[in-house]
């Protein structure tokens, strides 16, 4: 960085530090966690701050977002759902050129991912019951805080309101310089605010309805989960899923059983999930419906190991550890093998993802010096999870979350094998084996089954999965009471059902664990925002010519073809080469539109297509027939016979040849203009 520059950014920096050491020095003297989290909200507002400043005053490069939303719109790549009616808030419809887009996105991502790592692919159901998700933690935790216009009840998040009144009171020129400092230490800090904290904002500000001016409500509680009841009486309640992961683990079992009851091995799904967000903003990047792409990787708790590690330890990733977070420093580049064997990154599993995910985006078009690994915070990860990383892209809306990679150890099994007391667990060799104490309970099978009937099977197989503790509490109620529940089910035992419990020493070859689950989840929508963010592009000697410069790999038609002539003699030609190419699995655009061939060629460039191939007045004339054949982004031009066009095209859409490859093999071309 600039010399200039970073003497401004070290003051920040050093307070950053400062305040990331206090942090540091109240844990250690094992200070109140409320303490705590009062000076954690300080070193959020400044690293905020410092990273803010940082941006304004290094930009990666000039971007004029409304160009990129004018070219978006005019080329229908995505708009407002319904948006003749007005439109909704949050939602969007994907056009032609959104779901080729979208759809080679998703197919790469399965080539990268599912094909070469050898996952099982499932595909859940989108409607959730609710003991699922009040077992993963969706019921309590799932949630924003929002305010009410008293009169006419529109809603708004209540963290975004207070940005809106705080930023806008910021720019205000009656408010002084003093009290802007202030707000914009508020404003730095608002992310780690409580209610009570936000709350109390409101009313020293007296904020009103934006809309109308009207008073607010106190904040209150909104669960982020669509509400839906399942069946026509409504008696069974659920939720659309907010996110697809629930369905892999719900799986686990059978997904375990299809793998030969062996670990490692990860499952992957692809599908839409649904948040009722109170205000949705910033385009595609809160949504309300959105397409997640998720991993679920369950390996042996105590071995972490990666088999595949090796390949790619040398890989230099930018790191933004937690620990530079606190100390006010910069993106570390350093490799992930260094990065794992110095214990940045917690295992070679969640490394080896890590670098994975890097692969992918950089091979899609995300650039390099955009892309960076941002480490969770102790106070950010969730308390069941052992680390986790942020693939986070630079936008004009600043770095934004595109893939968490995390490991959640097994919190997602145990919730579920707890709740429904489904043994979610696996069976590993022993070293030598070992005397166990067992506890089973004693069966009345007939009495089970002619009580619990078609749910015999099921009640059998829970009382087999007590643990020892739960077969004594089981054993304690039934002889105090008589009778007594299985825990998240509603099957009520009797004392007559089950005598007694069998005590023994069993001589055991294996133990059971509950593995740990690695998670990498992809945002779709969210890369597929930063992904046209960062390819669009100005032509140098114009600046009304933009397109996005897609890789071939992801571009939503590969090659246009493009006849110079509209007479009956350049037909059979265009017929030939749409035919050549389409055999090839590539898709093709042809446009025989009259005007000039430079007009056509900034059309095809606007919908990103890599190659043009131009059917022109020498195509008719030489021998063997030959045609010119173009590269969006550098506008160069080759003289190509027609009989290869198909396989060169096909060969660079595959990343097999490289442009400088054909710029090397054939002649130069100079564009000739159409001639009716």
């Amino acid at each position: 960085m600039d010399e200039a520059i970073e003497k401004q950014l070290s003051p920040l920096r050093v307070r950053v530090k400062e305040q990331g050491d206090k942090v540091r020095e109240m844990k250690a003297a094992g200070a109140p966690d409320i303490d705590i989290k009062k000076e954690v909200l300080d070193l959020k507002a400044r690293r905020k701050e410092l990273e803010e400043l940082t941006l304004k005053l290094d930009p990666p490069d000039t971007f004029d977002r409304s160009k990129m939303a004018d070219l978006v719109k005019r080329r229908f790549f995505y708009d407002n759902s319904f948006a003749i009616y007005g439109g909704i808030t949050g939602q969007y419809d994907l056009g032609p050129l959104g779901c080729d887009l979208t759809r080679n996105m998703l197919e790469e991502w399965h080539k990268h991912f599912v094909l070469q790592e050898h996952m099982l692919s499932v595909s859940c159901s989108i409607l959730t019951p609710e003991p699922v998700l009040k077992a993963s933690g969706h019921m309590d935790k799932f949630a924003d805080y929002m305010v009410k216009d008293t009169l006419s009840g529109e809603c708004y998040r209540l963290d975004h309101l207070i940005k809106l009144h705080l930023e806008k009171k910021v720019s205000d020129k009656k408010t002084s310089a003093a009290e802007k400092a202030e707000l914009g230490l508020v404003l730095n800090r608002l992310d780690g605010m409580d209610v009570g904290e936000l709350g109390a904002l409101v009313k020293k500000h007296d904020m009103k309805s934006p809309s109308t001016g009207n008073p607010l409500t106190e904040p209150v509680e909104f669960n982020l989960m669509f509400p839906i009841t399942i069946g026509p009486s409504g008696a069974i309640r659920g939720f659309l899923r907010p996110e697809t992961a629930q369905g892999i683990f719900v799986n686990f079992k059978r997904l375990l059983e299809f793998n030969q009851n062996r670990l490692p091995f990860a499952a992957a799904q692809v599908g839409n999930a649904y948040r009722n967000e109170i205000s949705p903003r910033s385009g595609l990047l809160r949504v309300r419906e959105f397409t997640m792409a998720e991993i679920e990787h369950f390996c042996d708790p105590d071995d972490k190991s990666h088999p595949k590690f090796d390949s790619v330890s040398n890989l230099e990733m930018r790191l933004y550890s937690a620990e530079a977070q606190m100390a006010g420093e910069s993106v570390r580049n350093i490799t992930i093998g260094e990065a794992v064997r110095g214990g940045l990154v917690a295992n070679e599993t969640l490394g080896y993802y890590m670098a994975r995910i890097q692969q992918y985006l950089l091979k899609i078009g995300i650039k390099e010096k955009k892309l960076r690994f941002r480490q969770h915070m102790a106070n950010e990860m969730a308390h069941y999870a052992c680390d986790c990383w942020d693939a986070e892209c630079l936008t004009s809306y600043g770095w934004i979350e595109c893939v968490g990679c995390a490991d959640r150890s097994a919190y997602d099994l145990t919730c579920h094998a707890k709740a429904t007391g489904v043994k979610l667990s696996v069976e590993r060799p022993l070293p030598e084996p070992k005397d166990v104490e067992t506890v089973t309970p004693v069966l009345d099978n007939k009495l089970i089954g002619k009580t619990f009937l078609k749910q015999s099977k099921e009640v059998q197989e829970a009382l087999a999965a007590l643990s020892i503790e739960d077969a004594e509490t089981l054993d304690k109620n039934l002889t105090a009471d008589g009778k007594y529940t299985l825990p998240g089910t509603s099957f009520e035992l009797t004392r007559s059902m089950i005598p007694s419990l069998k005590r023994e020493i069993k001589k055991v070859h294996v133990e059971e664990i509950v593995p740990s689950v690695i998670e990498p989840s992809f945002g779709i929508g969210r890369v597929f925002y930063a992904l046209l963010e960062q390819t669009f592009t100005v032509r140098e000697d114009d600046d009304k010519r933009t397109y996005f410069a897609l890789p071939t790999i992801v571009a939503p038609v590969k090659v246009s073809v493009l006849p110079l002539s509209s007479k009956p003699e350049f037909e059979p030609f265009t017929k030939q080469l749409a035919s050549a190419l389409t055999k090839c699995n590539l898709s093709v655009k042809i446009d025989d539109s009259t005007g000039s061939i430079g007009r056509r060629y900034a059309r095809t460039d606007e919908v990103s297509i890599p190659f043009a191939v131009t059917i022109d007045f020498d195509t008719l004339s030489s021998s063997p027939h030959t045609v010119t054949l173009r590269e969006r982004d550098s506008t160069l031009q080759v003289r190509i016979p027609v009989s290869e066009v198909a396989p060169t095209v096909q060969r660079l859409a595959a990343s097999e040849l490289q442009w400088s490859d054909v710029l090397a093999r054939w002649p130069r071309f100079a564009q000739q203009e159409a001639t009716k």
